[in-house]
């Protein structure tokens, strides 16, 4: 029997995870890039293509490495905690060369359609029209996996601002932007708070005249370095700190987070936010603080109106202007996808984030389409192991009605907790995700069995960062070097921060031992002798 095709519809992180998953269970994918590289979102480009991620120059990734990396393949040691998108870029080349990837993309090919056969009741198949070269081909595939991300199509209401058709200054989407070289000596407003536009606006204004950052709601920010130095997603993402989660109540985890946030800086004289911590995703503005309290940056309500020459903000007041920086955001678009209204409702309502609910076949899978608080890559690359088993029918998902009671009843929970928001709706936690997903694959680490037969390793798991690692212990796509990963994580970690060795005299550190050996015998013995001398006296 002749192995299933799969189409995989691009090559950034996700696509590449899929491709991978698809030979680990050997299915046959077929990767198609619009584009001549792989990479997407963390492929810089000045002048990016429409339908593609655009970055600036200057972008940083919010997860630190060891959370990001792929499960099966660690970032190099030496590597920073938090790269640069040229040091991402390295490393999915390393990846892709280390698993042999590239020979199944190709590379400048758009994906005209993606359509059911006429006979995808009983099949499944699908036809996918891509062009090259100017023409046109048609494929046939058992399955396909869309990997384009959502991160492509810029969302920019200017309906929204009333006066924008009148403004005379240049006005762009944080899609275009790649540096500060045309923002010097300008008076600029950047329209959002997100971590695009936190990014933005610090970067802005070491040259600007003065910057306006104006938000709706305000948000609450936190900082990529932790307690101690370390990074924040390796302190904070342990299965220690989510077992206390879920049996401690909401209001204490808020009141707990906000005043460890309000204690590197208070909100209230930054423009409090108008919600609770866990109702919205917080942010990442490591520097924004320090050019709110210079006074480059200056917090503003939102937008009531543009004039030709300046904003006017809803508290009244007015500004003049030169330039505005729209960091609105991004909107889910697959053009590619026929008859999408039968397979995706306008919320986007899928199964796990991922199988449309209401196909007969599940042979068409969403990967990446989700906004985990915490790395993409471990997410995205746990979906698509998932769904190859699924795919090679080695796993069968629920019947169409279980699948929509899930799907509503994760919606009723997201609407109690969180605000009314785009960015929410996607929103998952972490470890829930990770754990959610691997259950039905077959992968989660067993906590009991590993504290029985390997308790250094159940130790790590439990109270160290949930790597990605975690998820290759056991089961389908077992990996032999996942408890080495996992042991040396740490390692990992340091590594790249002590580049600054002190050599010490072997005869210091051996008279610090002797001494910390002596305070330890007279703290332990001097109340025994005085308890002694008690008694006898």
């Amino acid at each position: 029997m002749s192995a299933k095709k799969v189409a995989v519809i691009g090559a950034g992180v996700s696509g590449l995870g899929a491709i991978k998953s698809c030979l680990e269970e050997g299915l046959e994918p077929m990767c198609f890039e619009n584009s001549n590289d792989i990479g997407g979102l963390w492929r810089y480009e000045e002048t990016p293509k429409s339908g593609c991620p655009g970055i600036y120059k200057s972008l940083t990734c919010n997860t630190s490495k060891e959370m990001t990396a792929f499960s099966d393949y660690p970032i190099p040691d030496h590597y920073p905690n938090y790269m640069h998108h040229s040091k991402m870029m390295e490393y999915l080349r390393m990846y892709a060369r280390h698993f042999g990837l590239m020979k199944h993309i190709q590379f400048l090919t758009k994906v005209c359609s993606v359509r059911k056969r006429p006979d995808f009741s009983s099949s499944g198949q699908w036809d996918v029209v891509v062009e090259a070269d100017g023409k046109q081909k048609t494929y046939v595939f058992d399955g396909v996996m869309i990997c384009s991300g959502h991160y492509t199509e810029k969302y920019l209401p200017l309906e929204d601002f009333e006066g924008i058709t009148k403004f005379r200054g240049k006005y762009l989407h944080t899609w275009e932007y790649k540096n500060l070289d045309n923002f010097v000596g300008k008076r600029v407003v950047v329209v959002g708070i997100g971590n695009s536009g936190a990014d933005v606006a610090g970067e802005i204004s070491r040259v600007a005249e003065q910057v306006f950052l104006s938000t709706r709601q305000g948000t609450w920010i936190w900082t990529r370095v932790w307690d101690n130095g370390n990074p924040m997603d390796t302190t904070l993402f342990t299965r220690y700190n989510r077992t206390v989660q879920k049996f401690c109540p909401t209001f204490l985890i808020n009141r707990w987070m906000e005043n460890k946030l309000n204690a590197r800086f208070n909100h209230a004289n930054y423009g409090q936010p108008k919600h609770r911590f866990l109702s919205h995703q917080a942010i990442f503005g490591d520097d924004l603080p320090n050019h709110i309290i210079t006074g480059r940056v200056l917090v503003k309500p939102n937008v009531k109106e543009f004039t030709k020459t300046s904003a006017i903000f809803e508290d009244g007041t007015e500004e003049s202007i030169d330039a505005i920086v729209f960091a609105t955001g991004y909107t889910f678009s697959f053009p590619f996808l026929e008859d999408d209204l039968a397979i995706l409702d306008s919320r986007h309502s899928m199964f796990k984030f991922v199988f449309p609910p209401q196909l007969e076949k599940p042979t068409l899978a969403f990967i990446g389409i989700l906004q985990p608080v915490g790395a993409t890559i471990p997410t995205s690359e746990l979906q698509s192991r998932w769904v190859v088993h699924v795919f090679a029918g080695l796993k069968k998902l629920p019947s169409e009605s279980d699948m929509m009671n899930d799907i509503n009843r994760r919606k009723r929970k997201m609407a109690k907790e969180f605000v009314n928001s785009p960015r929410d709706i996607h929103r998952v936690q972490y470890i829930d995700y990770m754990d959610e997903i691997a259950s039905d694959l077959g992968v989660k680490p067993n906590l009991f069995s590993l504290l029985l037969w390997d308790t250094k390793l159940a130790k790590e798991i439990f109270f160290g960062p949930c790597t990605p690692y975690q998820y290759r212990l056991q089961g389908p796509g077992k990996w032999a070097g996942a408890r080495t990963a996992i042991l040396t994580q740490r390692d990992r970690i340091f590594k790249p921060l002590r580049t600054r060795v002190l050599k010490h005299s072997g005869s210091s550190s051996s008279s610090l031992f002797w001494i910390k050996i002596i305070c330890t015998v007279i703290f332990l013995f001097v109340p025994i002798l005085a308890i002694i001398q008690m008694i006898y006296h």
